[in-house]
């Protein structure tokens, strides 16, 4: 159930303020709404102005979910497209540039391995997820139902994985320490994922998402 608080304050700011510490919640995840505000008049100029703010919190949206509908046909005409896109994307790379293209659950997996290809995972896996991007768009140029497609480069995933695990782990210590919420930086939505699914094993604290693509970001609070 949403939070709320009733505070007040000479000003609108200081009402405010005095509601965020109550409430324990950053600025971004509360609705603000002035519900009284005693205004001064010629005859009561020496009464102390009150402003009454409600503070409630947002409504919390559930971590990112995919619904997969995809057709086997679909599929195998979107792993023929990435295919063929690959096969051509490659020969501008190093000769020992490989990939290797796989369907489970109805997902698409493409893996690109070989040597001095760095440049294709960027910083923070930013041409990465751009190739990835492209590849989404290729499958799903002609089908009805949405194709889900998976890019990992050099097993970058795989440690981004770990990485990102160790560092929800901490997070999560720390909220659970303070009961104070953390907002972290802007993640790519397969990162936030990752973040959601681990911290909900977490019986201490939870996770939302707040913002739009490309800002998005993941929210760590008490319970």
């Amino acid at each position: 159930m949403a939070k709320s608080v009733i505070s007040e304050g000479k000003t609108k700011a200081e009402a405010i303020e005095k509601g965020l510490k109550q409430i324990n919640l950053p600025k971004e995840l509360v609705e603000i709404k002035v519900i009284e505000e005693n205004k001064k008049s010629f005859f009561d100029i020496l009464a102390p102005k009150i402003v009454k703010v409600e503070i409630k919190e947002k409504e919390a949206k559930k971590p990112e979910e995919f619904e997969i509908e995809t057709t086997e046909e679909e599929l195998e005409k979107a792993k023929t497209d990435i295919d063929k896109f690959l096969n051509e994307f490659l020969k501008n790379l190093p000769e020992d540039t490989k990939y290797e293209l796989t369907i489970k659950d109805k997902c698409i997996y493409a893996s690109i391995t070989g040597s001095k290809i760095g440049n294709l995972i960027g910083y923070r896996g930013e041409a990465l997820y751009a190739l990835e991007n492209i590849l989404k768009a290729i499958a799903n140029k002609t089908s009805e139902n949405k194709v889900i497609v998976r890019l990992d480069i050099e097993g970058y995933k795989e440690k981004r994985i770990k990485t990102l695990e160790d560092f929800a782990k901490r997070k999560a210590q720390i909220v659970e320490k303070t009961g104070k919420t953390i907002i972290l930086e802007p993640m790519q939505a397969y990162e936030r994922k990752i973040i959601h699914s681990f911290i909900q094993n977490n019986p201490k604290v939870e996770t939302r998402s707040i913002g739009q693509e490309p800002h998005r970001k993941i929210v760590i609070s008490k319970k």
